[in-house]
């Protein structure tokens, strides 16, 4: 309970009279003072406003620099497609053959062995054969003084068609010209006997032109004569020891040489042929410098292997014909 009396217990005439102490006059403002809980939030709301003004500001700025980062990208240069890179060159694996024990690589732009392996066969003679597309391949003998005397008439009647003879050949010593010893007999019996006729020298040039002497002196020995089948170039080496006087001739020179022979007689009209063996073919003669004359192949078999295009191929050094005492080459005609 309160000490204080409560002001309805005392009487109105009774209430003590309470002098209150003149204060002295107060300016009046020109604003009415604002309300006390007016005055108390004001802080607050400046508080908000700052904080939505610094929001605002934030996300202007984001806005700018978003803007600025899809300016960029619009306008930065588009980076060129990278060139996939070139795939590696195929290494294809070189082209190469044998012949013996050496590895060879084919000679560019010469002419292949165009012939059908199946075309060859052995008769009932042991002789080889080709046969395609209908056409046979002719049948010859080359022969020279160690053949002897020939019986033409029984060689004609023995199946053979066609007959080169040895007209003569160089000395490897001193270089002489000889005409072989029985060239004029072998002449006259096989055209008698009504073969196709071609010859053939031994040469021995090591220059032009002694090449282009051995075929002048082989078109003064057939003048006359009815000389239908080729005319060859026979040049083979001398076992070493000899002394023989193409010892040393380089491969350049030697394919030169056959060209020079086969020159003259090409212009004399007649058909040139340069004769070789495999060794020569593959290791010695220039073929491509010869592809214009005909080619003819010694390989000794039932069926060549010659990588190389070639247009009459002796087969065989140990034949057996008619009218002939001994051996004989055997040659197949494949032009």
């Amino acid at each position: 309970m309160s000490s204080y009396p409560s002001e309805w217990d005392t009487p109105e005439e009774e209430q003590p009279v309470i002098e209150v102490e003149p204060q002295p006059p107060q300016e009046t403002p020109s604003r009415q003072a604002p309300p006390p809980w007016t005055r108390q939030r004001q802080p607050e709301r400046r508080r908000r406003s700052d904080k939505l003004s610094k929001l605002a500001l934030g996300i202007s700025v984001l806005a700018l620099i978003l803007a600025a980062v899809a300016l960029f990208l619009t306008l930065k240069p588009k980076p060129e497609p990278e060139e996939e890179p070139p795939a590696p060159p195929v290494v294809e694996e070189p082209i190469t053959f044998k012949f013996g024990d050496r590895v060879l690589t084919p000679l560019e732009g010469m002419p292949l062995n165009p012939y059908d392996r199946d075309g060859f066969s052995v008769d009932e003679k042991g002789r080889v054969t080709y046969e395609k597309d209908g056409k046979r391949a002719k049948t010859g003998v080359d022969v020279s003084t160690y053949q002897k005397e020939i019986d033409w008439q029984a060689v004609a009647a023995d199946g053979i068609d066609f007959a080169i003879l040895r007209l003569g050949y160089r000395g490897y010593t001193e270089g002489g010209l000889f005409l072989d010893q029985t060239f004029e007999g072998n002449l006259r019996g096989a055209l008698d006997a009504g073969l196709e006729v071609g010859v053939y020298f031994f040469s021995q040039a090591i220059t032009p032109e002694e090449a282009e002497a051995e075929a002048a002196y082989i078109l003064n020995a057939i003048e006359g004569y009815e000389i239908t089948g080729p005319i060859a170039f026979d040049w083979e080496p001398i076992v070493p020891g000899n002394n023989a006087r193409t010892d040393g001739l380089d491969n350049d020179m030697l394919t030169q040489c056959a060209n020079a022979f086969c020159g003259k007689i090409e212009g004399a009209g007649y058909t040139p042929a340069v004769y070789f063996n495999q060794s020569l073919g593959y290791l010695r003669y220039d073929l491509r410098e010869l592809t214009d004359y005909e080619l003819w192949l010694a390989e000794y078999d039932t069926k060549p292997d010659f990588y190389y295009h070639f247009d009459l191929w002796q087969y065989t050094h140990t034949g057996k014909v008619a009218g002939i005492e001994g051996d004989v080459d055997l040659d197949l005609d494949l032009r």
